[in-house]
């Protein structure tokens, strides 16, 4: 069974803060084995013009995905996870996440398409601060890959 296409465009309540860590973004950059020191001293990360240390690019996919974890399990929606494989990931930034961030993210399904027996969910996560800026945008694609019988994978 397809996903339904009328969810395109619908979007999700946003989740409750993510507060950032400066351990939690040390931890990260050290388990992608990246040096820099913004990621870790805050006085190189001042020296950068950043109030505090700042996180790695990727370190807010965690954050987004989690949220998007409320498209995945929307039982409406016709996703069977079960099948599904990370397609792609991209951000687009409006300035660093650092420590002390309160993070909040409200997902939205960008589209739904339908390839080779595959379903295609691209989901977008907006990621706001504690006073309503906005820090970073999440694209999302996962694929329901086709079971193996040739129907479709929901």
């Amino acid at each position: 069974m397809p996903l339904d296409q009328s969810f395109a465009g619908r979007s999700y309540p946003p989740t409750e803060p993510y507060e950032v860590g400066r351990e939690k973004i040390r931890e990260f950059a050290d388990a992608i084995g990246d040096p820099h020191p913004a990621y870790r001293d805050p006085e190189a990360a001042k020296a950068l013009g950043h109030p505090d240390v700042i996180a790695p690019p990727t370190f807010v996919f965690a954050i987004t995905f989690k949220a998007a974890g409320q498209v995945i399990r929307d039982p409406k929606l016709g996703l069977d996870y079960s099948r599904v494989v990370h397609g792609d990931q991209r951000f687009v930034y409006s300035r660093p996440v650092r420590a002390g961030d309160l993070l909040s993210v409200t997902s939205v399904i960008e589209t739904i398409t339908s390839r080779g027996g595959n379903e295609i969910l691209d989901v977008r996560g907006e990621v706001h601060d504690a006073v309503g800026d906005h820090v970073v945008t999440a694209y999302t694609k996962l694929v329901a890959r086709r079971t193996e019988d040739g129907e479709d994978a929901s």
